[in-house]
């Protein structure tokens, strides 16, 4: 029997790193500037718990692009390597210097920022060059030493006359790779990924206008110099006390982060835990349209200040990421090239995390200064509601701060609604009845005869209400919706002043049968029923059940159990008070009668929104007709 070692062949290892190591090549440029941050924050940390004998001072990164001889220029002025470090973290693919350092370190370095998690960042440099040169001097008193690559196994290394510390990594770009000597694509590229670095990076300069001088007179010209063009802001919000901050720096932050969004956000909730995981950020409330057609991927994932990505799919519970913001953690897993997340028990954690932070925010806004926070309802209710259908934990908490607003702009709770109501909108088993409306307009005489009656009346127009009321009542026995144009409330609610109708039971078996010759059975079912005789002589109203799963099954409710098609049946109920209904049970003519019974019927339909194509026409028609 044979044994050995088998060994990984560096041939094979440039080619998948060329190829299938990270998503997209563009990312070169992250993963050297995250290097060359590592080497800054190593030096910070050395010198700061007095190891590296040096003055630390104020050190920067700088990217240059010199598009005439295709190169690609990235310095830091951090901690450098010598000859004996370059042949070991550089040489030694996959071997990760930052991880090392974490660990020797790992008691002192525990906040230090380091990003360098994997050891292969600088072979994505090799995406995009056909050589790769390393110029490096450590903040040791060690002679610089110069690396060369072309991408094979081959490589050089030698003394180098470099006097400052630190490194400079030289890219010969390939010539399917032209696309990054242009200056803007790397511009673009430094403030998608590198936008919040913890080290100011250069990207050439800028021209800055003098103050005029006090003592200046009338031909004072103004000067102008040339200053370093710093594309990178190495203290974003986040990484601050919330203590430390206030609205107005919040909402600066927000427009560093959109600057094409020129809305305010409604207010914004500060991540700050450091157990049992680390996380830190910034979600903010923007308004939203009371739809669902929300444009998600605006939170942005960084890992210690690198942007990562903007699908937070996992980590953010999936109805916050309608937010927008920031969310920074080192604890989150990621893949080889940090592009994507890794199942780990951390990443629920963290999204659990997030629930209740946001649920407890949201209380705590709404016990402040409850009027603010009803102002602002209708602008985040959508995605509140979503989260009580998606999220047991945010459910538990949204009692406390959830409102239903009424057609009359007043807002209630849940539980102020059974208190309030308790005594005035129950049925005969002692079931409470919340009386709601979808749309104030298209349902206006239905409230209006509501009203009359003496009922509150609230306004849930959100697309997903239906499955909302829908768990709401199975979590409250007692408890019933039903929408103001449903099944009639008459049925539902107690009345002791109920009307007496002023037919007989002759009379009406009569009229019924009239109105069931007319109105076509396979779509309506008459209900004759004594109402106060200024109310309408027809009215249609829709079963609440068959309503309900028509809604549910226009946002997935219906359709995951094959009902997405539902017949269109609704209830007409007749009042047998109104004046027009004893018309048309007296009418000798069956043409006039006919005519009389359509005609109200229509006006049923055109109430609710149900007449339309030929049906209308001929409404108009008839109506010219009866008015001549």
């Amino acid at each position: 029997m044979a044994t050995g070692k088998i060994n990984v062949s560096v041939e094979n290892i440039f080619p998948l790193i060329k190829k299938f190591l990270y998503s997209d090549h563009e990312i070169f440029l992250r993963e050297l500037v995250s290097n060359a941050t590592d080497a800054t924050l190593k030096l910070k940390h050395l010198t700061s718990i007095g190891e590296a004998k040096v003055e630390y001072g104020n050190p920067i990164i700088e990217v240059k692009v010199d598009k005439e001889n295709k190169k690609i220029h990235i310095i830091d002025q951090g901690i450098g390597m010598t000859g004996e470090e370059v042949e070991k973290y550089i040489n030694e693919v996959a071997f990760s210097g930052a991880e090392e350092f974490l660990e020797k370190y790992k008691d002192s370095a525990k906040d230090s920022g380091i990003i360098g998690h994997f050891g292969l960042g600088f072979y994505s440099a090799f995406m995009v060059a056909e050589k790769v040169e390393i110029i490096t001097k450590s903040y040791k008193d060690e002679p610089a030493v110069h690396w060369v690559c072309d991408g094979s196994p081959e490589f050089t290394l030698e003394a180098a006359d470099k006097q400052e510390r630190g490194t400079e990594i030289i890219l010969h770009i390939a010539e399917d790779s032209t696309e990054f000597l242009e200056k803007h694509r790397i511009s673009e590229l430094l403030k998608k990924y590198n936008k919040f670095m913890p080290v100011p990076i250069k990207f050439g300069t800028k021209t800055e206008t003098l103050p005029k001088p006090e003592d200046a007179g009338d031909d004072y010209k103004p000067e102008t110099i040339e200053v370093d063009n710093i594309i990178n802001n190495p203290n974003p919000a986040w990484t601050k006390q919330p203590t430390d901050l206030n609205d107005e720096d919040y909402k600066a932050f927000y427009h560093e982060l959109y600057p094409m969004q020129f809305d305010e956000p409604l207010f914004n909730i500060h991540l700050n835990v450091d157990y049992p995981f680390n996380l830190t950020g910034i979600l903010y409330f923007p308004k939203l349209s009371a739809d669902l057609q929300v444009q998600k991927d605006k939170i942005q994932l960084y890992q210690n200040q690198v942007f990562v990505t903007d699908n937070v799919e996992g980590i953010v519970p999936e109805f916050l990421t309608m937010l927008r913001g920031v969310i920074d953690s080192p604890d989150i897993p990621l893949n080889v090239s940090r592009s994507y997340l890794q199942a780990d028990g951390n990443v629920k954690k963290i999204s659990n995390y997030i629930t209740r932070k946001v649920a407890d925010k949201l209380k705590s806004l709404f016990s402040e200064n409850r009027e603010d926070f009803e102002k602002k309802w209708n602008d985040i209710k959508i995605v509140l509601e979503y989260g009580m259908l998606s999220e047991p934990k945010f459910y538990e908490k949204a009692g406390a701060f959830s409102l239903y607003p009424t057609v009359k702009d007043k807002y209630y709770t849940l539980d102020e609604l059974k208190e309030n109501l308790k005594d005035k909108q129950t049925d005969k088993d002692g079931k409470l009845i919340l009386l709601y409306a979808s749309d104030k307009d298209a349902q206006h005489s239905y409230i209006a005869e509501a009203e009359e009656k003496g009922y509150e009346i609230l306004l849930l127009d959100s697309p997903i209400v239906s499955h909302l009321i829908q768990k709401l009542e199975a979590d409250n026995e007692n408890l019933t919706f039903t929408r103001v144009d449903s099944d009639h409330i008459d049925n539902l609610i107690k009345k002791e002043d109920a009307q007496i109708s002023k037919l007989s039971d002759e009379e009406k078996d009569k009229l019924k049968g009239v109105l069931e010759e007319i109105i076509p059975k396979a779509n309506y079912t008459v209900q004759l029923e004594a109402m106060d005789s200024h109310a309408a002589p027809f009215r249609i109203t829709q079963p609440e059940f068959m309503r309900r799963m028509k809604d549910m099954s226009k946002t997935g409710g219906g359709g995951m159990f094959g009902m997405g098609n539902f017949p269109e049946m609704y209830n007409l109920i007749v009042n047998t008070n109104h004046e027009l209904t004893g018309t048309i049970l007296n009418s000798e003519d069956k043409t006039q009668q006919e005519a009389l019974v359509k005609q109200a019927l229509d006006l049923a339909k055109l109430s609710q929104n149900l007449l339309k194509g030929e049906e209308l026409t001929a409404f108009v028609k008839r109506s010219f007709e009866l008015i001549k």
